[in-house]
């Protein structure tokens, strides 16, 4: 592990302080899985996969108009 220095807030401080005692976890500990968890939803494949649940969501709706209509309607063929 590599020793890394960082600044809180008193606020921020005292919430790590408050969740370590109720977890019964190192303030470090909680802070490099919040890091973790940070860094697996700004990942690439997280995206991915939450773009993937996302196909066809809107397939079974009746309350939408009729997109091809609006679409031809707007092509300039």
């Amino acid at each position: 592990m590599v020793r890394t220095q960082i600044y809180l807030t008193e606020e921020e401080r005292g919430s790590l302080s408050v969740l370590a005692r109720a977890t019964g976890k190192k303030q470090a500990e909680l802070i490099r899985e919040a890091v973790d968890q940070f860094v697996e939803l700004a990942s690439d494949s997280h995206r991915e996969a939450v773009l993937n649940q996302a196909v066809g969501i809107w397939r079974e709706r009746k309350d939408l108009p009729d997109f091809a209509k609006i679409r031809q309607s707007l092509d300039r063929s």
